[in-house]
């Protein structure tokens, strides 16, 4: 009975590593902000031209696939996003992001234009294969930015997480099949 309760234990703890496989890229199972736990919604790669550029999970603390709901929520959730193409640049990560929050916004960025600049600051200081981005949502603190780990930026109001969650989840996504992947 002893050996059973210790192959659970090791079992359980195994679990809690679990990690899911996305464009050749290990994509953990949960994220924390403070101390609410997120888990893995869904993950997928965005592909342009055949090439896979990017691995992406969205992590929530309920599992939804309702897009609007996701994007309207005031709630903890997160995006990890990591280069998987050498062809991405700071300069073709920016314009790509900025022609997402048009997207997401229907092209009204003007309440949040000085934050997005703000926010593609961090690509624009660099990007290459391997870099991990984490854009982390609190209620409490706003938007976070992270690169490699490091926090990067801060940035404020329930306007700019609607606009940065939007590029892949609203009607006109960054990718279409990453959309559908993220809401699985």
């Amino acid at each position: 009975m002893k050996k059973f309760f210790t192959l659970i234990l090791i079992l359980s703890s195994l679990c809690s590593f679990a990690q899911t496989k996305v464009g050749n890229v290990e994509l953990p199972s949960e994220m924390m902000v403070k101390e609410t736990k997120m888990h893995l919604q869904g993950a997928g790669t965005r592909v342009k031209l055949w090439m896979d550029m990017y691995a992406m999970g969205l992590y929530l603390e309920n599992k939804s696939n309702d897009a609007m709901q996701i994007i309207n929520e005031d709630k903890c959730m997160g995006i990890r996003l990591e280069i998987i193409s050498g062809l991405i640049t700071a300069e073709k990560m920016e314009k790509a992001t900025r022609d997402g929050f048009k997207n997401s916004t229907k092209n009204n960025t003007k309440a949040v234009d000085s934050r997005i600049n703000d926010f593609l600051s961090v690509f624009l200081s660099g990007v290459e294969k391997k870099d991990v981005f984490e854009f982390v949502y609190n209620p409490d603190e706003g938007t976070l930015v992270y690169k490699n780990g490091e926090l990067k930026k801060e940035i404020n109001g329930l306007d700019f997480k609607k606009a940065l969650f939007g590029i892949w989840l609203c009607d006109k996504p960054a990718d279409k099949n990453l959309k559908e992947d993220l809401l699985k």
